[in-house]
């Protein structure tokens, strides 16, 4: 299922790239994506076999009726096709193709209180600086960090919490 993905994600995003509307699939196939998500009778009735390609593509295109045409090209075949449950990992795969396009760099920093947003945005510009990429950072709060920050960069961690340090020397002691 994860080939598949992919293979339909790649396909559509060359689509929407030569049309100069990645941004739009992008957001229309997340909202599409979203609501199927959040809907249960929506998901059996687009997943399930009880109902008829006819009866799916009618009720998809009612439902997306001013969506773009490479949106609901997409949707079409996924229905015709029985791949509609791909279409979490489809978004999902479009999603990374899309910020690779736009040198997007997810951060995530949790901290034990709230950072405020000066400081927000001035981690978000050096690591943009260092990098040479855009930041989108999201901030949390976890009180069980104790003290000092998690961050992760794409794929990478970085933690200087409290709670980190605490453990490792609680395991320097015992095993000493």
């Amino acid at each position: 299922m994860e080939e598949i993905a992919r293979v339909y994600a790649r396909s559509l995003f060359e689509v929407a790239r030569s049309q100069g509307k990645t941004d739009i699939v992008r957001e229309q196939l997340g909202q599409f994506s979203d609501a199927v998500s959040a809907n249960r009778d929506l998901q059996v009735f687009l997943f399930s076999p009880y109902f008829s390609t006819e009866e799916k593509l009618d009720g998809m295109n009612r439902a997306v009726s001013d969506a773009d045409p490479i949106v609901t090209n997409v949707l079409e075949l996924l229905v015709e096709k029985h791949r509609m449950p791909a279409l979490f990992r489809i978004r999902r795969e479009f999603d990374s193709l899309w910020e690779d396009e736009n040198k997007l760099l997810p951060v995530e920093i949790t901290s034990a209180i709230a950072l405020d947003d000066a400081l927000v945005a001035q981690l978000s510009e050096r690591i943009g600086a260092q990098t040479g990429r855009k930041v989108t950072l999201t901030a949390t709060v976890d009180p069980d960090v104790i003290g000092g920050i998690v961050m992760r960069v794409g794929n990478n961690i970085l933690d200087a919490s409290i709670r980190t340090r605490l453990e490792s020397l609680r395991k320097q002691v015992s095993a000493a």
